[in-house]
């Protein structure tokens, strides 16, 4: 009797085994931050303009710690809302990496999202893709009039090396440039008109696809003294000149770096801010604009990251047999 017990629960088991579902192979994962509102049909956010293109006609997957549903199509596109900030995003990456639904071994990921830049750098409604992701905080800070005048008011903390700055596969960002620089970016009225408060050449011009460092705080920094510092903090560090200001990519870098690896990540962001007024602006009237003073051109550049973007991920899709295992080196 315990041999036919023992042979029944034997055959349970590898029948349960057997109906569980296999995980979901995922090639490309695409990471917005935050939605203003539903996934469709009204102002879109950050993800809104990736549901429409890949996942109108998929069904939520729910993984627990992550903040929103994940999305995949029968490609093998997946995609998800992750939350602001270092540790919204960070926590929810994660959750979904580590989530047994799901098989990441061989999957690209995109960072998407909108973020700030210096008006010496770019202008509004830009897309650019990062080449190294760093962090705006671990480090000392003290008031400028506490310290030696003219000189910088931050200094590293030692033993945060390895997770302060991420260098991105320079194979797979050029590979993202050479397939979208010469996407037709949308524009507005208002994008162009608020630009011509500023003097910089590259604050005046159209948008364009550009590359450069993304750097991350959980603290909306503005005003050209806190700008110069994130440049500084960028030459300290050895990356390329600071483009973007941004609120999570080197947060998720360093759960990718531990789990699957960063060689297939890339990072995407529009830039919907300049990271300091123009010059008969003070940085406060800035941070808090007058009714009518808004930069506009949010809705063209949350356009724009997904007309770029999907340049990428289409091509990752169509091309899976050459890039399954990596990026070619040719």
């Amino acid at each position: 009797m315990k041999f036919v017990f023992f042979v029944l629960c034997l055959l349970m088991s590898v029948s349960a085994v057997g109906v569980e579902k296999e995980p979901l192979a995922v090639k490309v994962f695409i990471a917005g931050m935050f939605e203003i509102g539903g996934n469709q049909g009204d102002k879109a956010g950050e993800f809104q303009h990736w549901f429409e293109r890949y996942f109108v006609d998929t069904a939520p997957i729910t993984v627990k710690g992550a903040l929103s549903p994940v999305f995949c199509n029968q490609d093998g596109v997946c995609g998800s809302v992750l939350g602001m900030g270092k540790v919204a995003s960070s926590s929810s990456m994660q959750a979904i990496v580590l989530n047994h639904q799901f098989d990441f071994n061989h999957s690209y990921f995109i960072v998407s999202g909108v973020g700030g830049v210096p008006p010496s750098q770019g202008t509004i409604a830009d897309v650019n893709w990062g080449s190294w992701l760093i962090d705006y905080d671990l480090g000392h800070r003290w008031m400028p009039d506490e310290g030696i005048a003219g000189e910088p008011v931050f200094m590293p903390r030692q033993g945060y090396e390895d997770i302060r700055r991420y260098q991105l596969n320079s194979r797979l960002v050029d590979l993202a440039v050479g397939l979208s620089k010469d996407v037709q970016l949308q524009d507005s009225a208002e994008a162009q008109a608020y630009r011509m408060r500023y003097t910089q050449p590259q604050a005046r011009r159209k948008p364009t696809v550009t590359v450069g460092t993304h750097i991350a705080g959980d603290t909306f920094f503005h005003g050209p003294g806190l700008s110069a510092q994130a440049q500084y903090i960028s030459q300290l560090y050895g990356a390329d000149d600071y483009m973007i200001a941004e609120m999570e990519g080197v947060a998720i870098a360093q759960v990718l770096s531990r789990t699957v690896g960063i060689d297939r990540l890339l990072s995407l962001r529009g830039a919907v801010n300049f990271d300091q007024g123009n010059p008969n602006e003070t940085t406060l009237a800035h941070l808090d604009p007058a009714p009518g003073e808004t930069a506009g051109g949010f809705a063209e550049t949350v356009e724009n990251i997904a007309l770029v973007g999907e340049k990428v991920v289409d091509y990752l899709v169509e091309n899976w047999a050459d890039f399954k295992d990596g990026v070619p080196a040719h």
